[in-house]
């Protein structure tokens, strides 16, 4: 078994993959088993900031140590269960400490075992408006589709007045249901959950299309990855 260590940016996100991993072990292994497992957390509201300036590599900066600190513990391999921060994490700079599964690659790898054609985004305004998406996806054979500018502000002030306080909320979980039925409208076959808190407002009985859920699928896939049946990744940060 090799040491997982999650590299947190958010709470719920990353509370949501280290639950997600740790039953997928009692799922495959046996009551109250899985592999060892480490979570590093600097809180983001320090990065804020740079979010807001645009500034990526000061915020490389911060979950570089938080990746280092995941090597001391032990940790094989790292994943982050916060979408925008990879953008952060794909920003020039040293090699990270350790080997990390990217997360849109893991979605967009999802996607094409389930043979979809055009899949809609919704994550942060950051994420919507980025590259990540669109570019795992395109190397597939796979159109990436974003609300448009009116929806993206509302799905981007539930995440941040919301969702990563923890609220959770009927009317909201309405709102996502809309926004997804006007991306199905377009000619989405599935829509990718791609803020790592929306799996806890969205349901896929609650969603218009078939749900790509980045959380659940980042931990699934880390789980492959610390039992052996994958390799170990070799992404360490930096462009991909």
């Amino acid at each position: 078994m090799r040491h997982l260590g999650i590299l947190a940016h958010s709470t719920g996100g990353a509370a949501l993959c280290f639950l997600e991993f740790c039953q997928e072990g009692f799922r495959r292994l046996g009551r109250h088993e899985h592999p060892d497992v480490t979570l590093d957390y600097i809180a983001f509201g320090y990065s804020m900031p740079a979010w807001d300036a645009g500034d990526h590599t000061t915020i490389r900066t911060t979950l570089a140590r938080s990746v280092e600190r995941l090597a001391r513990a032990g940790a094989d391999f790292f994943v982050c269960p916060d979408n925008t921060a990879h953008m952060a994490l794909e920003a020039p700079g040293p090699d990270l400490a350790l080997p990390g599964l990217h997360i849109a690659d893991v979605v967009a790898d999802q996607a094409a075992r389930e043979g979809r054609g055009r899949v809609g985004v919704l994550g942060t305004t950051y994420t919507m408006d980025g590259p990540l998406y669109p570019r795992a996806l395109a190397a597939r054979g796979i159109a990436a589709e974003v609300p448009d500018a009116d929806d993206r502000r509302i799905v981007n002030e539930i995440i941040f007045d919301e969702l990563v306080n923890g609220v959770i909320t009927e009317t909201s979980r309405q709102e996502y249901g809309r926004v997804i039925g006007r991306l199905a409208a377009r000619g989405c076959d599935a829509v990718a959950l791609v803020c790592t808190e929306i799996p806890l407002l969205v349901t896929p009985e609650a969603s218009p299309l078939p749900t790509l859920d980045s959380t659940r699928l980042l931990a699934r896939a880390a789980y492959e990855v610390a039992a052996g049946h994958l390799a170990l990744p070799s992404w360490r940060g930096g462009p991909m």
